[in-house]
């Protein structure tokens, strides 16, 4: 069975979206079966993976609620080579009749048990908040990926984060763990980010991410003509950044395996 990430952080505007969609066209590229959720009303990944959310016959909505199978939601995103449960504003109702159902936290475990296996990495674009959808990506996930930046706020929000993620794993996915911390939107000329970026190191050790995501035009402006930045330009540094996100996921991954074996 493929590994499933959450990618998540209640505090906006750290670049959420941006390594979803990113990272899931640089794992395609690296042969893997990937599955992109947008889990998130705005549609930003749909849109980010060239689908037009606004014409959508179909959602994430759909699943959730159990109108319907995934394999019946799930689109392709040509650009980036990986398949898509997309996304729009109907997904706010979700939101509102999940409180309303029995098993309310587990309706995406529900719906993706009969794919799960057909792809090697799930991604899950969760909304910038702790609502039931974000929880409903936390209780399915095998990981949590946590794009940050660094600046102090963003510090500030973590530890929330954390406590958030350590109280799901104790009420709801005793599985759950954190992957790792990416720093985002990164600029070296920024004494700021230097010493956040130190301080992130120093407080979390190997859960940091060795890669790091700079500020990067072609990366901004990817999303506005529906590309990842790796098709947009893969020789920009921000889609270059990425790739190399996806080999140290993929590397981790594989470390983690021989030490379970090990054990074993």
């Amino acid at each position: 069975m493929g590994h499933t990430i959450a990618v998540t952080n209640q505090k906006g505007g750290v670049g959420k979206t941006t390594t979803s969609v990113n990272l899931a066209a640089s794992l395609a590229a690296t042969r893997r079966k990937i599955l992109l959720i947008d889990a998130d009303p705005q549609g930003n990944a749909t849109m980010g993976s060239g689908i037009d959310k606004n014409r959508l016959a179909h959602s994430t909505y759909d699943i959730l609620m159990g109108s319907l199978p995934a394999g019946d939601v799930i689109t392709v995103s040509e650009q980036g080579d990986y398949d898509l449960l997309p996304s729009n504003g109907d997904l706010t109702a979700a939101e509102v009749q999940l409180l309303e159902t029995e098993q309310r936290e587990h309706a995406l475990r529900h719906a993706l048990a009969k794919i799960q296996g057909e792809y090697d990495f799930i991604i899950i674009d969760c909304p910038p908040s702790l609502n039931m959808l974000t929880v409903n990506a936390l209780a399915v996930a095998d990981s949590v990926l946590i794009p940050t930046q660094c600046e102090y706020y963003a510090l500030e929000g973590l530890s929330a984060l954390l406590e958030t993620v350590e109280q799901i794993r104790q009420s709801l996915n005793p599985q759950l763990k954190i992957a790792g911390l990416l720093r985002t939107m990164f600029d070296p000329r920024n004494r700021l980010s230097s010493d956040v970026s130190a301080q992130l190191t120093e407080h979390f050790g190997d859960l940091v991410y060795r890669t790091v995501i700079p500020r990067n035009v072609r990366l901004a402006e990817a999303p506005s003509f529906g590309l990842p930045a790796l098709i947009y330009d893969k020789y920009s540094r921000g889609a270059q950044a990425y790739l190399a996100l996806a080999g140290e996921i993929l590397r981790r991954g594989k470390e983690d395996t021989r030490q379970t074996e090990g054990v074993q």
